[in-house]
């Protein structure tokens, strides 16, 4: 047995153990430890016993700040976009995941005789690339999933309004009969409300987390209505009308403009399903994009201009309504 695959298995065990880490959940018996300890730290009744828990609450939040999450640059942001979808994921079972991806993919593409720069530059497309676009999926599909059932919701307001029920009221209805995550995001208004924040603070939280106009412009619509006074059940239902109706404007410009999207998804993949197909047929023929240097440059120059028409052709069927 050779060194090489002596080396691709080690790194497949490894990136395997990756992915079972990131993916266990918490141990049983230690959570049932911490829960005892902070039920004997809520009724602890002498002095000592009080600075003793601060103390392990003081060391178990700096050894949390010490882990392998703490090395990202603007965590904060990487934080807010995984619970942007929905999921109960901690930044560093992503960075498990991502380091266990490129470990599988460098690895199965050196089984395949790949050449290294390339192994390795296809595995780092694959454990950086592969879980962003994944999460990026999950919460465009959250968010459509709220955008599309929002309206829905304002209508609820709507009534709730008109039947003498307050605001913060109305808001509980909703969380309760509305399901998904129209539901999640209103419940945690309710209850960021019930801990002392303000209405427009509690709104303008989950319009952060959101990142959808529909939801700023509910949250500008309850800040005027608060200030200046009015009928809060006319002025939201018309929202409602004017959220509908830019629904149905996104669906027939998405409709209007799904050729021209076809065509750049087309013209964009052909070149590199071509370069797959001659490099499975025959590598020898490609082999000299990997240590030519002319090849090297034309192969960087073609792949620049590729991006430039790629970029374009979005920025074409791109509408902002």
């Amino acid at each position: 047995m050779n060194l090489s695959l002596i080396l691709i298995i080690a790194a497949a065990v490894v990136a395997f153990g990756m992915l079972v880490l990131a993916f266990a959940g918490p141990s049983v018996g230690k959570a049932k430890s911490r829960r005892l300890a902070t039920v004997r730290d809520r009724h602890a009744n002498s002095t000592e016993a009080v600075v003793a828990a601060q103390m392990r609450r003081t060391i178990a939040a700096s050894g949390s700040s010490d882990s392998i999450s703490s090395l990202i640059p603007r965590r904060d942001l990487m934080e807010r976009r995984l619970r942007r979808t929905g999921k109960n994921w901690d930044l560093s079972k992503y960075i498990f995941v991502c380091m266990g991806l490129f470990v599988l993919v460098t690895g199965g593409l050196l089984v395949l005789r790949t050449p290294f720069p390339l192994a390795v530059m296809v595995g780092l497309l694959g454990g950086i690339w592969l879980p962003f676009a994944y999460v990026g999926r999950l919460i465009k599909k959250r968010v459509n999933a709220f955008t599309t059932r929002f309206p829905d919701a304002i209508d609820l307001l709507v009534r709730g309004l008109k039947s003498g029920l307050p605001v913060t009221e109305t808001f509980q209805v909703v969380s309760h009969e509305l399901p998904g995550p129209v539901g999640e995001e209103f419940r945690g208004v309710v209850e960021r409300i019930r801990i002392g924040n303000t209405m427009e603070a509690a709104l303008q939280e989950s319009a952060d987390m959101l990142g959808t106009p529909e939801f700023q412009f509910f949250c500008i619509t309850i800040q005027i209505q608060r200030e200046t006074g009015g009928n809060l059940a006319e002025t939201l239902a018309n929202l409602s009308d004017v959220l509908r109706k830019r629904a149905q404007m996104k669906l027939k410009i998405k409709a209007m403009s799904s050729e021209a999207k076809a065509s750049a998804y087309i013209v964009g993949a052909l070149p590199f399903f071509v370069f797959g197909i001659v490099w499975m047929m025959n590598p020898q023929y490609l082999a000299g994009f990997f240590y030519e240097q002319r090849l090297i440059v034309t192969g960087l120059g073609g792949l620049c201009w590729m991006s430039i028409g790629v970029f374009i052709m979005k920025k074409m069927i791109s509408f902002e309504i």
